[in-house]
């Protein structure tokens, strides 16, 4: 296990089986940007230092593959939602941080406040997802070149998440975001297009899509 020190990550490739790739540290914007370059991110329990992953394989999603059934099509096309993109990033994440604190949740007032400072900086982003005024869904996470690194998402009411995560794809689309990062797969995810590819193929494409707009 790594112990880290002044924020310099080990190699992604000395990850133990289950991901784990380093131990400690801190949650500043520059020491959050390294570790998203070389495709880690923290994951941790309040009562725990900061635990860093780069999980193999890791979970993705290119959106022009993302899948959008028949019934969310007419969700859709009925216009049961409108979209906004960070318009109340602070509101977003404490929503996914209240509908996950009944099963424990990693979103600590250090980490939202971490990411809020990422969001000033331009380089944290939300979707908000409304019905009849109330935000009712949405995602938030970290963009660096064009590789968008989603974090969490909610929905407080029936397929929020699922047209919050369609509206980003399609804006991905149009501003040249190749790849979304969904870390650690989940059977929701993969039925909307997300899949594995290994540790390697991931960090080849963020050598590829983050250095391509340095």
């Amino acid at each position: 296990m790594h112990f880290l020190f002044d924020d310099n990550f080990p190699d992604p490739s000395l990850a133990d089986e289950n991901g784990l790739l380093a131990v400690g540290g801190s949650l500043t914007p520059e020491t959050l940007v390294k570790a998203y370059q070389i495709g880690a991110f923290p994951w941790y329990n309040e009562d725990e230092p900061v635990l860093w992953w780069c999980p193999d394989p890791r979970l993705v999603l290119f959106p022009k593959e993302v899948y959008v059934s028949k019934s969310m099509k007419q969700v859709l096309r009925r216009g049961d939602f409108s979209f906004s993109i960070d318009t109340c990033f602070e509101e977003v994440i404490l929503a996914c941080r209240e509908t996950r604190l009944d099963d424990g949740t990693w979103i600590s007032p250090e980490i939202t406040e971490a990411y809020t400072a990422l969001y000033h900086l331009g380089l944290a982003h939300s979707v908000e997802v409304w019905q009849n005024d109330a935000l009712v869904g949405g995602l938030y996470g970290v963009q660096l070149g064009k590789v968008f690194f989603g974090e969490s998402m909610f929905s407080k009411a029936s397929n929020a998440s699922k047209a919050a995560l369609i509206y980003w794809c399609l804006h991905c689309l149009e501003t040249g975001i190749e790849l979304i990062d969904c870390q650690q797969s989940t059977s929701h995810l993969q039925s909307m297009g997300a899949r594995e590819i290994s540790r390697n193929d991931f960090l080849n494409c963020l050598t590829q899509l983050i250095e391509t707009t340095s």
